[in-house]
């Protein structure tokens, strides 16, 4: 793969999960994703279920950071350098989930793979 090929970095996400996904510029298809509803995530999915006080969201920065290293070896793996995010589409989100989110990032860039854009998302425009 083109070091050069500007792969874009999406997050989708829900109370109930967090997902990252890759995609190629070229055909817009997914190429490396990692996900909070992945087997590794079930037992601390049933946790959150039947707590007290009851809580929507099912995810939190820890777990965010997790997807975020399963994302950054999947991306090694096959040969994927550096990745951008929508600058836009990250500052649109509520202060709350930028926050969440932003571990994520963190992880993927410590896993080795560069990410374009998520310096402008530091703590400034939190």
């Amino acid at each position: 793969m083109s070091i050069n090929q500007n792969h874009l970095l999406r997050l989708v996400l829900s109370c109930r999960k967090i997902t990252a996904q890759v995609t190629n510029p070229a055909t817009s298809s997914i190429i490396a994703m990692a996900s909070s509803s992945e087997q590794e995530f079930v037992a601390y999915y049933r946790s959150k279920l039947h707590r007290f006080p009851r809580s929507n969201n099912f995810w939190d920065s820890k777990v965010a950071s997790r997807v975020g290293v399963k994302l950054g070896h999947r991306l090694k793996e096959i040969g994927v350098s550096d990745v951008r995010i929508d600058l836009a589409e990250e500052l649109s989100r509520p202060i709350y989930y930028r926050k969440m989110v932003l571990p994520l990032f963190d992880s993927v860039q410590r896993s080795g793979i560069a990410v374009d854009g998520v310096e402008k998302l530091g703590k400034g425009s939190i």
